[in-house]
């Protein structure tokens, strides 16, 4: 039995991929790909919804604090910030700031919108645009209100 130098005994030559098998295991890679992908983007943008709903449930909470420190809510041009900066107008009644942080803005990056009076049930009204951030809409583009 003849051996190769450069071989230990027994060892085998070892093959590598062809590339007929490397483009069929891309072709599942991109097919896989292909199907979660848009499923995937979806529960992304579901996820965005619930998290506008519960920045404005905090924000709601902390306008209501805000309230019954002050006596009413911040006024338009104070807006939200008078929850985190002391308005210069405001009495000593001010026990903020009321949010841990700066306000946040909306998932898409868009700041929240804060009116008073409200339109609504409450005396307030707070609302993202959705991701079109424009009033109106219909699925991702809907107005989230709290």
């Amino acid at each position: 039995m003849c051996h190769s130098l450069n071989r230990p005994v027994g060892a085998r030559k070892q093959r590598g991929f062809t590339l007929l098998e490397l483009l069929v295991v891309l072709l599942i890679i991109a097919m896989l790909a292909g199907y979660v992908g848009p499923r995937l983007f979806v529960e992304v943008d579901k996820a965005k919804i619930k998290t506008a709903s519960s920045q404005m449930k905090s924000l709601a909470d902390a306008l209501d604090h805000y309230r019954l420190d002050v006596g009413q809510y911040p006024s338009a041009e104070h807006g939200l910030e008078a929850l985190t900066n002391r308005p210069a107008d405001a009495d000593a009644q001010w026990q903020g700031p009321y949010l841990n942080k700066a306000v946040p803005d909306d998932p898409w990056g868009r700041d929240y919108v804060y009116q008073v009076p409200g339109t609504q049930e409450r005396e307030f009204d707070l609302m993202s645009h959705g991701a079109d951030g424009k009033p109106g809409g219909s699925g991702m583009n809907a107005d989230i209100v709290w």
